[in-house]
């Protein structure tokens, strides 16, 4: 993944517009009261996939005796759209609820490795890492936690997890972007790694689909996750799970239904009476990015409008406190940038959340902010629908208020000492 500069970044990008000349924003149905900058941690779904999902859940409704017989051939068509998608055999993919929800099927069904060692590094997403202690306990074993640098380029960054790997290592999990603080990590070379030692390697995607042009090219692991309503805009409740090598015909879902005698993938496409919409609307969404400006196009003003979100909102905080804002990551991410926040702003995960939900209620704004290292970040997020005049918003109405907010606290702080 090549560096990102946002040095040279001056000029707002020309808003990306429907084929009818509309904004891009009008093929949402966002609440126009609130700006949207988040698009990172639950997607947005177009109209037109909330509408497909509608009509299938319709369709369900007037006949389920006719939909649940006949469920399991249409998730299939599905599952093979999304594989042309990510550019992976349709065979080596089965759909699931969400990369959380991927994760819990590999703890479930990987091989026990009684007092072994399960291998996570200090950037990992929360409810996945929660997931891989609950396996170590089972193994009498504990989760092993690599340190990362945050500015870590990949050679540092690969050393690191490296030097995690033990001979009690019984699985390794890895994000392929992560979540809090919006960086890639070296998952190929980590993968070719595993595959010599045969330790067993899960790589959490979440943020993948939508934002590499092929995920998994050259990237040799078990499993894969990613989820496709985020930046691939589908109605939340659908991921992908890519299981290639030993693991792949031993992994079951985690609800047995009556297509458990099917081989892998096929047993995932049947479900029971689970409401399955979600993933035969997927390909609507994923299509109309594809057919209205094509995903290369996407991709490059994502790109282009995350390098100037960041270096205004980043001014802007510099300016206000003094200091320089702008965050070194090692590997950017074309569409997800950090700026780091004042001083006593969300420096834990509980205190980043909090501010989330402040931020939504008083200013209006749904962002995300996060925090690592004992540090609070803002996560900008970009999209298609997004423009420039939604960063230049938070940098101008909302940064002279959390640096207010930043203020109050510590006089607080200084106060009760």
């Amino acid at each position: 993944m090549s560096e990102l500069d946002v040095s040279t970044v001056t000029t707002a990008p020309s808003p990306l517009l429907l084929a009818d000349g509309r904004p891009a924003a009008e093929a949402w149905s966002l609440d126009p009261a609130h700006k949207h900058v988040n698009h990172g941690s639950f997607g947005a779904v177009p109209v037109v996939a909330q509408q497909e999902q509608n009509r299938l859940r319709a369709e369900m409704d007037r006949s389920p005796g006719v939909w649940f017989p006949g469920l399991s051939a249409r998730v299939a068509a599905a599952r093979a759209e999304v594989a042309a998608f990510l550019r992976v055999a349709v065979d080596d993919l089965a759909l699931v609820p969400n990369a959380s929800g991927g994760a819990s099927v590999v703890y479930t069904n990987v091989p026990a490795r009684p007092g072994g060692e399960v291998l996570v590094t200090d950037h990992g997403y929360g409810a996945v890492t929660m997931g891989a202690q609950r396996l170590a306990r089972r193994w009498g074993g504990t989760v092993r936690t690599a340190h990362v640098p945050l500015d870590a380029d990949e050679d540092r960054a690969y050393e690191a997890v490296l030097a995690g790997i033990t001979d009690a290592t019984g699985l390794i999990v890895l994000d392929h972007i992560t979540s809090a603080t919006a960086r890639w990590m070296p998952v190929e070379r980590i993968g070719r790694v595993a595959r010599e030692r045969g330790i067993p390697l899960l790589v959490d995607g979440a943020h993948v689909p939508g934002l590499a042009e092929d995920p998994l090219a050259g990237l040799d692991c078990d499993v894969w996750v990613g989820n496709l309503h985020k930046f691939g805009c589908s109605p939340r409740g659908t991921a992908a799970l890519v299981a290639r090598g030993p693991l792949r015909d031993d992994l079951h879902p985690l609800i047995d239904s009556w297509g458990a005698p099917e081989p892998y993938p096929a047993r995932f496409d049947t479900q029971g009476t689970v409401d399955v919409t979600s993933y035969l609307a997927a390909p609507t969404a994923l299509g109309f990015v594809e057919d209205t400006w094509g995903w290369d196009t996407a991709r490059a003003y994502m790109r282009t409008l995350a390098d100037y979100a960041e270096r205004i909102v980043g001014d802007a905080f510099a300016e206000l406190t003094g200091e320089s804002s702008s965050v070194d990551v090692g590997m950017p991410v074309n569409a997800l940038r950090l700026v780091r926040l004042p001083d006593g702003l969300g420096a834990t995960h509980a205190a980043a959340d909090a501010l989330r939900d402040r931020v939504a209620a008083e200013l209006g704004v749904e962002a995300a902010f996060t925090s690592f290292g004992g540090v609070g970040y803002l996560r900008l997020s970009t999209h298609v629908y997004n423009t420039a005049a939604d960063f230049e918003y938070f940098a101008e109405h909302c940064v002279p208020v959390l640096g207010a907010w930043a203020r109050t606290q510590h006089d607080a702080h200084l106060t009760s000492q």
